[in-house]
């Protein structure tokens, strides 16, 4: 994402992604969630490690974000 105003945040398992993600909509903050191999399934080619998945958060909201990372890990 070169050029955007959201930067990767967190690498981490589905769970974890999950239970940050839901921790984060419960401030109003919706991350992009980036899964490189379902967009490779999808795509057709091979998986490359099927349970890592990206966060991405815009850049006004990473410091609440830290807070919320921190207190639920």
């Amino acid at each position: 994402m070169p050029d955007s105003d959201y930067l990767h945040f967190f690498t981490g398992s589905i769970v974890e992604v999950l239970a940050l993600k839901q921790a984060l909509s419960e401030k109003k903050i919706f991350p992009i969630i980036k899964d490189e191999s379902e967009s490779a399934r999808l795509a057709g080619f091979g998986i490359s490690n099927p349970t890592v998945q990206q966060v991405f958060l815009h850049k006004d909201e990473i410091e609440i974000g830290e807070k919320i990372l921190q207190h639920l890990f």
